[in-house]
């Protein structure tokens, strides 16, 4: 398995044969340098969608299209996108699990918003969710952008994820104290790997106190196009 790291949320995920890329925000995404967005998406089975923020549906649409792969995210959507889009979705909803060619993937609550801007103001296309995401012997837990929820404890209780991929910037998610204080109270880790940091001077810039908090944890700050191998 390998999980790289294109900057801000966007990953890409090559787990159980598959290459799923999560939140694509290519295109302005100040991390990710233009000459890297092939690489960054070369080969791409899938891409899972959190919520509709600019920062995460950018370049969903393009990519999809591009390479076309379905888009995997909230029945209400997707639905709308396979109609008006004309792309391939895999639409479901919180707490259902969807089997991508081999790797399962399930939807869980997360706390936050969901908007794209519109003529007359915010539209909301469907809530905030994150995933668990099991292949290889493993469970990934991608939070999406959240706060820490007591929901996690059940998330735990029902997947037992060994990977946390966490929102840690502060301002907009938790920030690198409440995603310690959430991966040390909720769950059991081998391997956290923070995201959402770094983008903007507003997000906090390093992991050091997520680091100092979770010692017996292999706390991984990731850096841009280079794998994490597990």
């Amino acid at each position: 398995m390998n999980i790289i790291w294109l900057g801000h949320a966007s990953f890409r995920i090559e787990i159980g044969g598959q290459v799923l890329l999560v939140d694509p925000w290519l295109n302005g995404n100040p991390m990710l340098p233009e000459d890297q967005h092939e690489a960054a998406t070369s080969g791409t089975t899938h891409i899972l969608l959190t919520h509709a923020h600019f920062d995460h549906v950018a370049d969903v649409l393009n990519v999809a299209k591009a390479q076309n792969v379905p888009v995997v995210g909230q029945y209400d959507l997707m639905s709308h996108w396979e109609e008006r889009q004309k792309i391939a979705t895999v639409g479901f909803n919180k707490g259902g699990t969807v089997d991508l060619d081999g790797v399962k993937v399930t939807m869980v609550h997360a706390t936050h918003s969901s908007s794209v801007a519109g003529p007359d103001g915010p539209n909301v296309p469907g809530t905030e969710c994150g995933y668990m995401i099991e292949a290889e012997g493993h469970t990934i837990y991608l939070s999406g952008d959240t706060d820490v929820m007591a929901d996690m404890k059940v998330f735990n209780d029902l997947h037992a994820p060994d990977i946390g991929i966490l929102c840690a910037g502060g301002h907009f998610t938790m920030d690198m104290r409440r995603a310690s204080y959430a991966a040390r109270t909720f769950f059991n880790f081998k391997t956290v790997i923070p995201c959402h940091y770094k983008t903007f001077p507003i997000l906090e810039q390093s992991a050091a106190e997520l680091i100092a908090a979770l010692p017996d944890v292999n706390v991984i700050e990731p850096e841009v196009m280079v794998p994490i191998e597990i």
